[in-house]
């Protein structure tokens, strides 16, 4: 066996979601060939990436198909989390990759969504950061358990910067952790969004594959603010299966779809799609109606992400500061993780055919 064999093999197994193979997206590294043990590094757009089993199991098959069947095949895992920010980029310079969680109406679950997914990517090895993007309404402290706590601060050239708090693995920032919960927070469009530039260009986010940012219901002052500081690698937008619902949701996706915006949607999720008792595990029952963030998603030509069932003890666990995805409910952990698992393939996707993120100029 000779490396150019083992290339020549794996040139025929392909990135699922870009559409070429390995060896021409320079994905193999460390090809070492000992006797009839092949080990190889397979380079993936990131540590979250759903597709790796799948690639693994090709490439031993390819291997021993093209090469030699009684080769033994140790393929090894790296990442390389792809991003599409300029190497000029001051704000925010260490995060690959930005996602806004945006949502037409409040009490669609937004917020639960942006937690989760936060933490599902995680658990597949990336690097991530929460946002509390939502001045009015913060829900951070409450769904990670932090509330009361206080952020520490640095100095750094004369120039006090924040530090985020840490839990569960995730590096959180709000507005909640900053202010007492008792009280309200009234403020002008111009003091909120002066607090969202903040919140990017005076904490410390440190190096993050993902940035996911909780936005405030609607489309208004802060998504303009955020969009114009940063710019958005592309938007999740979370609906439920509604009518009132639906009609926000569309408002939201003709504001980033706007000729002077233009910021790519990721996806679309539908939550509370349905609702399945824990006594009749088969059954589902769509209280809010059937398949609409579905329907919406393929009316616009937008990437389904999936549907999260309204379940019990997700409200619990986001009540309980013990978000889903670190709870014990398999069925809700698995949904999400389908949905992250698309988001995910999207996100490698968008960046791999769209061109460079940029801020916006809107007046």
């Amino acid at each position: 066996m000779t490396t150019e064999d083992i290339l020549k093999a794996l040139s025929n197994v392909q990135e699922p979601d870009l559409g070429k193979d390995l060896v021409t997206l320079n994905m193999i590294q460390d090809l070492k060939i000992d006797g009839l043990t092949v080990s190889f590094t397979i380079v993936l757009t990131t540590p979250a990436c759903p597709m790796k089993d799948l690639m693994k199991n090709a490439s031993e098959n390819a291997i021993k198909l093209l090469v030699n069947k009684e080769a033994k095949v140790e393929v090894s895992f790296t990442a390389n989390t792809t991003s599409t920010r300029k190497s000029g980029d001051l704000v925010l310079s260490n995060v690959k990759n930005i996602i806004a969680v945006v949502s037409g109406k409040g009490g669609v679950g937004k917020s639960t969504v942006s937690a989760n997914l936060a933490l599902a990517l995680a658990e597949g090895g990336a690097k991530v950061g929460l946002m509390d993007a939502d001045i009015y309404g913060p829900s951070v402290p409450i769904m990670f358990g932090v509330r009361g706590q206080r952020p520490l601060m640095k100095e750094v050239d004369g120039k006090g910067i924040i530090l985020p708090l840490e839990k569960y693995g995730i590096r959180l920032m709000s507005i909640g952790l900053l202010v007492d919960e008792k009280d309200a927070v009234v403020w002008r469009g111009p003091m909120a969004s002066s607090a969202i530039r903040q919140f990017i260009t005076d904490v410390d986010w440190g190096e993050l594959d993902y940035l996911v940012i909780d936005m405030p219901p609607g489309t208004g002052d802060i998504h303009l603010t955020i969009m114009q500081t940063v710019p958005v690698t592309g938007v999740v937008i979370v609906t439920t299966p509604q009518t009132v619902a639906l009609a926000d949701a569309k408002k939201a996706i003709a504001m980033f779809g706007q000729a002077n915006v233009n910021v790519p949607i990721i996806g679309l999720v539908e939550n509370m799609a349905y609702f399945t008792p824990a006594e009749l595990p088969e059954n589902k029952y769509y209280l809010f109606g059937k398949e609409g963030g579905k329907n919406l998603a393929s009316e616009y030509d937008l990437p389904f992400l999936g549907q999260v069932p309204l379940v019990q003890t997700i409200r619990e666990g986001g009540d309980a500061g013990v978000p889903a995805m670190v709870g014990e409910d398999e069925i809700s952990k698995q949904a999400l993780r389908q949905v992250v698992a698309q988001g995910v393939r999207q996100i490698a996707i968008r960046n791999a055919h769209l061109p460079k993120t940029q801020t916006i100029t809107v007046e």
